[in-house]
């Protein structure tokens, strides 16, 4: 069975699953007790749970970070929320040099089963400080598990598996798509890590995304449908580990790729994947890899400037046809 919830409602109901089936489970960050958490994920688990299981803690990204390292390696499994993953940077020590490393320096003996989790990436006109995309980022450390679900079924069974596994889980969600509703099955829908999703199929080009810009490649296929070219669209939802196999087999079909990140064009995700296609489907290829990217510049607050920052339906398309060795439009 299955029920159409937001991407909010999804996630709480993996949070209040969680909580409901291990005692060990407890829930951590900025105002997500009394007041319900600034997204409203948490809104009325503080009375219901109380504040041994649903904490405010204080204004302290590396201190209550810290605090959560410390506990899950005592045998709880803490799951933190950071009000945004720009305010990570204050406990990034925490999260790579402890969190990231503490299973392999102890042999496997100390596992840190911790998921720290909040909205990631821009959409919301929140300025430069507030729209970083940390996938790159974080997806750089072994030891560290990186997922960026984006709908509502992905986002509470990637949560469930996120919190029983016993290495530290960072959860980008879609902040942008809070309210977006969906499908999600009911129960135990548990989703394994580091398999892709095929969010469309298609047989001329494949575009390849996670985060919220897989929607952006799914409207972009719909208008490519519209001068007869079907794209496939792939969607990665776990970057560390990342399931090169899907894009592979996909790109040996269509023989063109694109790939679409909202993150700056250097050093990023888009760029792994198109050194993996290089490197296992070049002979399948009939035209170079094309990238996707945000603007280089620190993200913009006025809307229409932000629009123009993040990568657009045509950027898409356009990208796609270059491709097809089809004229842009």
């Amino acid at each position: 069975m299955a029920e159409t919830k937001t991407y909010r409602e999804a996630l709480r109901e993996a949070m209040v699953h969680e909580l409901d089936r291990d005692e060990n489970v407890v829930l951590m960050g900025e105002d997500i007790g009394v007041y319900g958490g600034t997204h409203l994920i948490t809104d009325g688990l503080y009375d219901e749970y109380g504040p041994k299981r649903v904490m405010d803690v204080p204004i302290s990204e590396n201190g209550f970070t810290g605090a959560a390292v410390g506990m899950a390696m005592m045998g709880m499994r803490p799951v933190v929320e950071m009000m945004t993953w720009n305010f990570s940077f204050l406990a990034a020590d925490q999260i790579i040099q402890n969190a990231a490393k503490v299973r392999y320096f102890s042999g496997g003996q100390v596992e840190v089963p911790l998921v720290i989790r909040g909205p990631n990436g821009g959409g919301v006109q929140l300025s430069a400080q507030h729209t970083h995309s940390l996938e790159s980022f974080y997806g750089h450390f072994p030891g560290l598990k990186v997922v960026a679900p984006v709908t509502p079924n992905d986002v509470k069974g990637m949560m469930l598996t996120a919190i029983r596994d016993p290495n530290p889980v960072i959860f980008l969600e879609a902040g942008a798509l809070y309210g977006t509703k969906g499908e999600v099955e009911d129960g135990d829908n548990a989703v394994p890590f580091g398999k892709a999703r095929i969010a469309r199929e298609g047989s001329d080009v494949t575009l390849i995304a996670y985060g919220r810009q897989v929607n952006l490649c799914l409207r972009a296929a719909d208008t490519l449908a519209e001068d007869g070219f079907e794209a496939e669209v792939i969607d990665l939802r776990s970057l560390r580990p990342f399931d090169e196999e899907t894009i592979v087999e996909s790109v040996e079909k269509t023989h063109r790729a694109v790939a679409v990140q909202e993150q700056w064009r250097w050093f990023g995700v888009a760029s792994e994947v198109a050194a993996i296609i290089q490197d296992r489907a070049f002979d399948s290829l009939d035209a170079p890899i094309e990238r996707v990217s945000g603007a280089e510049v620190p993200g913009p607050y006025a809307r229409n400037l932000e629009l123009m920052a993040f990568p657009s339906e045509k950027q898409v398309t356009n990208a796609a046809r270059r491709v097809l060795y089809e004229e842009e439009k």
